[in-house]
C-alpha cells in the first residue's frame, strides 16, 4: 500500500514540476511546424469538439458539436500592451475568434474577454491587446456548423512600442 501511495505522490510531483518549467514570456512566435501534440506550456480546451495540431498548424474542428467553446491558451504572458498577429482561415460557414485574458486555465470564471468576437475571413488578423497583469492569452474560436474547421498558423505576439 505504501508503494502505491508513494508512486502516486511521485507521479503528481512530476506533473507539477513539468508545469513549473513553463516560464512567463514577453513575446511569442509560433508557426506550429514541429508540433506533434499541443505544446506542454500551452493548453487546449475543446469540449466535445476537437482542437489539435496537424499539417503544421492548429485545427479547431467542430465534429458534430457546433457552438462548442474551444480555446487555445498560451503560456503565461507578462503584463503589457502587445500586437498579436495570426493567420486564420476556415472551411466555410460562419466562424468567429475572440481573445481572453486568463488568470487560471482551470477556472472559467477567470476568463475575461479583451477583444470582441470578430469574423474569421481568411485574412491575417492583427489585433492590439492589453494585459493588466501577468496572464495567459486565450484564443477562443466559435464554429457554428457541423464538420466545420478553423485553421490557425503563424502566431506572433510582440510588445507594442
Amino acid at each position: 500500500m505504501r508503494k502505491i501511495i508513494l508512486t502516486g505522490i511521485a507521479v503528481a510531483g512530476g506533473f507539477l514540476s513539468t508545469n513549473a518549467q513553463c516560464k512567463t514570456v514577453s513575446a511569442l512566435t509560433e508557426n506550429f511546424d514541429t508540433w506533434k501534440d499541443i505544446n506542454k506550456c500551452w493548453t487546449a480546451q475543446s469540449g466535445k469538439a476537437m482542437l489539435y495540431p496537424s499539417d503544421k498548424r492548429v485545427i479547431f474542428y467542430s465534429m458534430n458539436s457546433p457552438g462548442e467553446n474551444m480555446y487555445l491558451i498560451t503560456p503565461q504572458i507578462q503584463a503589457g500592451t502587445y500586437t498579436l498577429s495570426l493567420d486564420l482561415s476556415d472551411n466555410g460557414g460562419e466562424t468567429t475568434i475572440e481573445l481572453f485574458s486568463i488568470n487560471n486555465t482551470s477556472d472559467a470564471k477567470s476568463y475575461v474577454s479583451i477583444a470582441k468576437p470578430s469574423k474569421i475571413t481568411g485574412e491575417k488578423k492583427v489585433l492590439n491587446i492589453s494585459l493588466k497583469k501577468d496572464s495567459h492569452l486565450g484564443i477562443k474560436v466559435l464554429l457554428n456548423g457541423i464538420h466545420q474547421a478553423v485553421y490557425l498558423d503563424n502566431l506572433s505576439l510582440k510588445p507594442k512600442k
